[in-house]
């Protein structure tokens, strides 16, 4: 995907280029990990806020409903302000929002934090989109957009499991006070290391009502619709699910997170490397249905969550990068509204998905979760049989 709104500016120099490159890699990791964090934490978050589990996830609903908005809205409304100005401020807005929810005394004030950190992890993640060329020598852009969207698996690898252990070493409160801090550092270094990033013609509403005339945009964004929504309805309540099928104490919860996270790394490069965009989407559909679907059954020991979880992150990782090719494969002459569609569904699929997880595990506990996750990706891969796309580039 291209960036919206972004002009290619040369880097300074290439050393400069490369290291704005690596705190933007930083900096998607610091807001994947800010908007995931409650994953680790919702036992004691809830138990801290008077709440229950299923409540508790409803704060990772709030900040992927505020990003699914902010993404697509943002554009309309900065005009041609200064896109490393608006980086700044982001990571500024995030930086008060995990303070707050540090703080919060309530379950209310950290709905607030989380409408705020749904702002800025909306803004961040659709203006790093399609950045690498304005920081790098063209020929280095490949491997520079690849190094800055790590940070989504990286946040899987180590931010999560890190947010979880901090928070039974010294306490969840600790875990998002430390994303405050680290956001920043990060609202600095972005300041002084990224070149000036001027917006050129801003996003028009028809453009993006453009972009939904085209089928293959339309397929693919249900498509995402159905395996982040199946993704997140399960991956909200791992922890809760974990305890209860296999008795996993939390000691474990942050290891087994860090294998899932290695595998969804690995995964994330496979994908990148196949050509076909809806075959690899089909592997990701399957891989994450039977293995999840297969928790109840043969995630009763810690081997087996563990070798499940490494199925089920090495499936989903593929994720972002399979649809940002199917994106761009459908929408070549209109890539940054259909970039702006793309990461407004995402997010207001993790919204969906973390809202029916919790809905279900308050109303039915934790072993229905799992077939609402499988039927959804099942619904996925059924999508794909029917809608083979015209164009053989997705």
């Amino acid at each position: 995907m291209t960036s919206t709104c972004l002009d290619a500016t040369p880097p300074r120099t290439t050393t400069q280029g490369w290291a704005a490159a690596i705190t933007m890699a930083v900096t998607i990791f610091t807001v994947v990990t800010a908007e995931m964090l409650p994953v680790g934490l919702l036992t004691p978050m809830g138990a801290a806020l008077g709440v229950s589990e299923g409540t508790a996830g409803l704060s990772l609903t709030v900040t992927g409903l505020v990003a699914a908005v902010s993404a697509p809205v943002l554009p309309l409304l900065l005009g041609k302000l200064d896109r490393r100005t608006v980086l700044v401020a982001l990571m500024i807005v995030l930086a008060a929002a995990s303070l707050l929810a540090a703080w919060s005394p309530n379950f209310g004030v950290l709905v607030v934090a989380r409408i705020l950190t749904g702002i800025s992890m909306g803004g961040v993640w659709l203006l790093t989109v399609g950045l690498a060329p304005r920081l790098v020598p063209p020929d280095s852009a490949g491997p520079a957009t690849a190094l800055i969207f790590s940070g989504i698996g990286v946040a899987s690898v180590l931010g999560i499991p890190a947010g979880t252990y901090v928070g039974e070493l010294v306490g969840w409160r600790w875990a998002f006070a430390s994303i405050g801090l680290l956001s920043v550092v990060l609202a600095v270094a972005l300041a002084l290391l990224l070149p000036r990033l001027p917006a050129s013609a801003p996003v028009r509403l028809a453009d993006v009502a453009a972009a939904l005339e085209l089928r293959q945009v339309r397929v693919g964004l249900l498509l995402v619709a159905l395996l982040v929504t199946a993704h997140f309805s399960a991956y909200t309540y791992v922890r809760p699910m974990l305890e209860h099928f296999a008795g996993i104490g939390p000691s474990l919860i942050g290891t087994l997170l860090l294998a899932y996270g290695v595998a969804g790394v690995t995964g994330n490069f496979v994908a990148g490397s196949v050509k076909s965009s809806s075959r690899m989407l089909g592997l990701i559909a399957a891989l994450v249905a039977s293995s999840v679907l297969a928790l109840p059954l043969l995630g009763t020991t810690v081997p087996g969550a563990l070798v499940l979880l490494v199925i089920w992150g090495f499936g989903y990782g593929g994720v972002s990068v399979t649809t940002q090719a199917w994106t761009l494969a459908a929408a070549p002459s209109t890539p940054e509204p259909a970039s702006a569609l793309l990461v407004g569904v995402f997010n207001a699929a993790i919204a969906l998905g973390a809202l029916t997880g919790g809905r279900i595990v308050d109303h039915w506990g934790t072993t229905a979760v799992p077939w609402v996750t499988g039927l959804l990706a099942l619904t996925a891969f059924a999508v794909l049989l029917v809608q083979r796309p015209k164009n053989p580039r997705p």
